[in-house]
Formats: structure tokens, C-alpha cells, sequence
């Protein structure tokens, strides 16, 4: 009996199968920041993006993880619940959104991936004992040298707090590294990790109706908050969270903390084709820094 060429291999090898998750993690990634970009500039508040980001996946989660058991969270267990929810749910979404009030997005597209990227090394190293070579330690320190060159940027064009903003983008990626390093060494599946996240995450139904209410969100319409909800609740929350979770746990921590060298092409990419935004030269000088940086971590 012949096979057929061309049919599909039920055999993907895990390699192939990490790569892809981490690229399609980092697209969407990208569109988010764009999308955030673009919301705050049309009058969201940081909490509001927030809230489309992370409330729908969790009343859509929530059935399944009731199901599994609410009394230790579907087995995770309330208190790694929690943590890796404060790692990856509401308190970094609302830094990474609360950056663009002072910054503009080639800022956000660059900073937080790389320090993802810088986390993840450094967590990899030190808490998962993954060997670290030269070349990568090298390429950290020549991702800090762009990083530098963008913040120098910053207080040159936007003043002193322009840094303010950029540093809310390195507390928010070194905060996601800290949650792909916990989910690796809690040994947590993907799509459970994405699953307790999102209902933990709903507590910010009330945070948002007692602190912030939704007049305003409401007032600017149904299309621009159906746009928020897609892209942020859809594409670079739980799938992206999914994809990028999956290629640690295919590909290891220090192997996949490296395909958020891709967010910051994409990132530039669709804002320009979307908002018109244009980077200056010290922010391509820095890019580029950066993705040599990159390149440099993802050899041995």
C-alpha cells in the first residue's frame, strides 16, 4: 500500500510543533500592542483594554475549570493560581497598556518582548539550572545596549517621563518570564495555565465597576470595543498565552524565551500598516541592536 505524499505527517516533531506555537504567539503578541496602542489613543483607559482582555476568556473558561473543581482550581491550586494570574493577568496587562499613555509603540513593541526574552534567560539559568552559553549571555548583554539606546531616546524626545513608561514595559516582561519559568517548573499544562488564569482573572469585573465603571468604555461605541475584545480577548490573550506556553513546554524555557525577538518586527510592521505610526532613527538603531541581540541567544 502507497502513501499519499501529499498528505499531512501525523508525526510534526515537537521542534517544529514549538516554533510554530512561539511565531503565532508573537504575531499576536504584536497585533496587541497595536491594537493597545490604538485604544489609548482613542480614549481607552488602561483599564478598560483590560478588561476586554482578560474577562471574556475567563466566563468561557469558567464552565471547564467549575467542572474540574473550583475548591483547588481545577487541580492547579488556589495559591499557584493566583501567582501565575499576578504574573500574567491584569497587573501586567495594565502596565504594558498604562506605558503607551507616555510612550509611543515602537517603545512597548521593543522594550517588554526583550525583556521577556532577558527574564527568561536569566530564570532559565538560575532557578532551572539550563545551561547558558557564552553566545547567549553575549547576546543578553547586547539586547541591554539597545534597550539603552531606545531609553536614551525617550529622555532626549519625550523628557524624563518617557522612562517612565519604558520602565513599566521592562516590569511587565520580566514579570512574564517569571510565569513561563513557573509553569515550567510547577509543570503545569498549557492550556490549564490559560484556563485557571482567566478565571482568576475575572475578579476584575468588580475591580473595573467599583474603581473605574463602564460609561465611558461604552461611550466610544460598539466597533471600537468589539476591535478590543478580539484582538485583546481573543488573539493576544488566551491564544497567544496558549501558543507561547505550549512552545515552553515543548521547546524548554531558555529555548522559547527567545521568539519574542519576533514581537518587535511585527509590531513596527502593523503599526504602520494600521496607525500610520512611523519609529525615528534611535528607535530603528535600537531594534536593530536588539534583534542582533536576539540572534546571538538563539545559537548555542
Amino acid at each position: 500500500m502507497k502513501l499519499n505524499p501529499a498528505a499531512p505527517r501525523s508525526d510534526l516533531p515537537a521542534t517544529a510543533a514549538g516554533i510554530a506555537c512561539g511565531a503565532g504567539a508573537a504575531l499576536f503578541w504584536a497585533a496587541g500592542f497595536v491594537a493597545a496602542r490604538h485604544g489609548i489613543a482613542i480614549g481607552f483607559s488602561p483599564a478598560d483594554i483590560v478588561f476586554h482582555r482578560f474577562v471574556w476568556a475567563g466566563l468561557v473558561f469558567l464552565p471547564f475549570v467549575a467542572r474540574a473543581g473550583l475548591r483547588d482550581l481545577g487541580g492547579v491550586g488556589w495559591a499557584k493560581g493566583v501567582a501565575l494570574t499576578l504574573l500574567s493577568g491584569p497587573p501586567i496587562a495594565f502596565l504594558s497598556y498604562a506605558g503607551f499613555l507616555f510612550v509611543p509603540l515602537a517603545h512597548g513593541g521593543v522594550i517588554q518582548p526583550s525583556c521577556v526574552a532577558l527574564g527568561g534567560l536569566a530564570l532559565a539559568t538560575l532557578v532551572l539550572k539550563e545551561k547558558l552559553p557564552a553566545r547567549r549571555a553575549a547576546g543578553a548583554a547586547v539586547i541591554v545596549a539597545g534597550l539603552a539606546v531606545i531609553g536614551a531616546d525617550a529622555l532626549a524626545t519625550i523628557g524624563a517621563h518617557g522612562l517612565i513608561g519604558d520602565l513599566f514595559f521592562v516590569t511587565a516582561g520580566l514579570m512574564f518570564a517569571g510565569f513561563a519559568t513557573l509553569l515550567r517548573l510547577w509543570r503545569i499544562a498549557p492550556t490549564r495555565a490559560v484556563a485557571v488564569t482567566s478565571v482568576v482573572s475575572l475578579v476584575d469585573v468588580a475591580i473595573q465597576w467599583f474603581a473605574f465603571g463602564f460609561e465611558h468604555m461604552i461611550a466610544l461605541g460598539l466597533t471600537e470595543n468589539f476591535v478590543q475584545f478580539a484582538v485583546q480577548g481573543i488573539f493576544a490573550g488566551a491564544a497567544a498565552t496558549y501558543l507561547f506556553t505550549r512552545s515552553v513546554v515543548l521547546l524548554g524555557v531558555g529555548r522559547a524565551a527567545v521568539f519574542p525577538s519576533l514581537v518587535p518586527g511585527f509590531t513596527l510592521l502593523i503599526g504602520f500598516l494600521a496607525l500610520g505610526e512611523v519609529p525615528t532613527l534611535a528607535q530603528l538603531a535600537g531594534f536593530a541592536i536588539v534583534l542582533a541581540g536576539f540572534r546571538m541567544t538563539q545559537k548555542n
